[in-house]
């Protein structure tokens, strides 16, 4: 991919560390193919296979000190102003530049909450020290946390043009799946029907691919993040696929819901209607509450009493989250408050945040009534990106 985004990423990223104080930002990486950081497909977008080091400072030149068979390559991307390479030893190039670059902060890739924050192993941390020991940059380490939050939640421009393009493929998919779809077809068919033209549009699913697409139809569906199963569509189920592409490198993540109706019926029952209806209002009120400087938490609160005033249970699960290089992208969340999500839930709503508003509620003897958008924070309020699932899909 062309390594324009990565150099837009990289200078945003300087911007990020002056903002936040922050002298210098330092990603450690060895056999990054094998091991790779996160981080690396936004400051990158390559990989490296000796020890390397990628220095940005707040202010000056950006540095690659890789091993020199790596050199020519990462060169090539055109991403770092300088390369520098060594043969037998990291330790000496990365002294040099740590004295020339005098940081008072120095943020590392480690992370308790943020797994795109934690890419430095325990490993290199341990050589990391040995590095620098001896030196007073050993005290100057904190975790670049804030910085990575900020660099991936922040869309530039042509990352969300790349979102779009993404969305719309799946949106365009997912049109063709609801002219074929019909009682008795498997969930594996349904997903196959969408595999095939994935194919043969040369895309790649978003998440794991035994479960991208998922399909659940039915009661007895096993429920999110499950692989599809021979289970049939019957007439009275509700049925709902959760479905993503990857696209110039960005990510897609969708869902809808559809009723198949029983021999006499002209609309879905009063039920099934009830809930799907919920979850559409929920989305639009979340929506509506989604500005920056709001904590996440907030947000999914919105969405979740709306349900629960419905008559419904709680979804168990976060409102939304980040989306971007990958389908769960970013740090902060649309969260409740719950111990699994950490301080996630408290991250404020930033401007350029890319989420997805995924409510749910289950129908007893139907199914699941759910539906995913995609949403980008602008300064004024949340802008769809994903044309919305206003009404429930029927065959």
């Amino acid at each position: 991919m062309c390594a324009e985004i990565e150099r837009e990423k990289v200078r945003q990223a300087q911007t990020i560390l002056a903002e936040k104080g922050i002298d210098l930002w330092l990603t450690f990486v060895r056999e990054s193919s094998t091991n790779p950081d996160p981080v690396l497909d936004l400051i990158l977008g390559t990989s490296v296979t000796w020890q390397s080091i990628f220095l940005i400072p707040a202010e000056g030149e950006t540095v690659a000190l890789v091993g020199s068979l790596d050199v020519a390559h990462v060169k090539e991307k055109g991403v770092f102003d300088l390369v520098v390479g060594y043969r037998e030893s990291l330790r000496p190039e990365l002294l040099r530049w740590m004295e020339r670059f005098a940081p008072r902060r120095i943020a590392i890739n480690f992370s308790r909450d943020d797994v795109l924050a934690d890419g430095l192993s325990h490993g290199l941390y341990l050589l990391l020290l040995d590095y620098l020991s001896g030196t007073p940059f050993v005290e100057r380490l904190e975790s670049a946390e804030s910085v990575i939050a900020a660099l991936r939640g922040r869309k530039t421009e042509s990352e969300l043009e790349r979102i779009r393009r993404a969305v719309k493929q799946t949106q365009d998919m997912i049109a063709l799946l609801d002219r074929v779809l019909r009682p008795g077809m498997t969930e594996l068919e349904v997903a196959q029907f969408l595999r095939q033209e994935m194919e043969r549009r040369g895309l790649a699913p978003a998440w794991d691919p035994e479960y991208c697409p998922s399909v659940f139809t039915g009661p007895e569906s096993a429920g999110a993040h499950s692989p599809p199963t021979d289970r049939r569509i019957e007439p009275g189920h509700l049925m709902n696929i959760d479905f993503g592409v990857i696209l110039g490198g960005y990510a897609s993540d969708l869902q809808r819901t559809w009723y198949f109706r029983r021999p006499g019926e002209s609309a879905p029952p009063a039920e099934v209607e009830q809930a799907f209806r919920a979850v559409r209002d929920a989305i639009s009120l979340a929506a509506e509450a989604l500005r920056p400087g709001v904590e996440g938490w907030r947000v999914d609160q919105v969405a979740r009493e709306h349900i629960l005033s419905c008559g419904f249970e709680e979804y168990p699960h976060a409102l939304g989250h980040q989306i971007g290089r990958k389908a769960h992208d970013g740090a902060g969340l649309l969260c409740p408050r719950w111990e699994r999500y950490g301080r996630l839930a408290f991250d404020p709503v930033e401007a350029g945040q890319v989420y997805t508003l995924e409510p749910r509620v289950t129908v007893p003897g139907r199914g699941v009534a759910t539906i995913e958008e995609i949403v980008v924070v602008r300064a004024d309020g949340a802008e769809f990106l994903s044309d919305r699932q206003m009404e429930l899909y029927m065959k």
